[in-house]
């Protein structure tokens, strides 16, 4: 009976295109990345902090005319300086690590992802978006909404990275970092960028 059923051309014709298309989903879905983990290790900025614009003397009782008492202005530091950082949250895939914006002593930006933890995915990219970083599924697919910027594809998984800012890009004009996944357009996990 089965040698009959292997006889007909239908039945290899089944067998076909159920072939191709379980090769096509194999492809598209890419489901051994659930269980696969790629670590970078890349070197960090040794950053400052960016100096508050809210500092002031130390006392208020303090004459604030008075040379004597006066507080220094506040030097900029000369290595790198983190101006914003955030943590980031579960959206499609359990995500941990915080993101920060660093800017380097010539002027130029770059976005480092530390202590990164999230799902292997197809296609996923880091982008810099003018987006709220909303909790839950709600936020899930808001990043493409508005202004973003690929930083470039993620390097991995795990560990710390470094993506430089396109130098015609202005920082100020993006308050988050999303782990975009491309192909099917969901964040993995997002940081709001304070």
């Amino acid at each position: 009976m089965l040698k009959r059923v292997f006889a007909k051309p239908v039945t290899w014709l089944a067998v076909l295109v159920l072939g191709a298309g379980a090769a096509v989903g194999l492809y598209w879905f890419q489901p051994w990345r659930l269980f696969t983990d790629t670590t970078v290790n890349e070197t960090l900025s040794t950053v400052a902090v960016a100096p508050s614009a809210a500092a002031g003397p130390s006392s208020a009782a303090e004459p604030s005319l008075a040379p004597s008492s006066a507080a220094p202005p506040a030097a900029e530091p000369a290595g790198p300086v983190v101006v914003r950082t955030g943590s980031f949250i579960t959206h499609e895939h359990a995500t941990a690590g915080t993101a920060r914006l660093v800017r380097n002593p010539d002027g130029s930006h770059q976005v480092e992802l530390v202590d990164l933890d999230t799902s292997d995915g197809p296609d996923l990219r880091v982008w810099l978006t003018d987006q709220e970083v909303r909790e839950g599924s709600a936020g899930w697919r808001v990043f493409d909404d508005g202004k973003w910027t690929e930083l470039g594809r993620l390097k991995g998984n795990r560990g710390d990275q470094v993506y430089p800012v396109p130098g015609k890009i202005d920082p100020d004009d993006y308050s988050s970092i999303s782990i975009w996944c491309k192909r099917f357009a969901v964040s993995f996990g997002a940081a709001a960028l304070r």
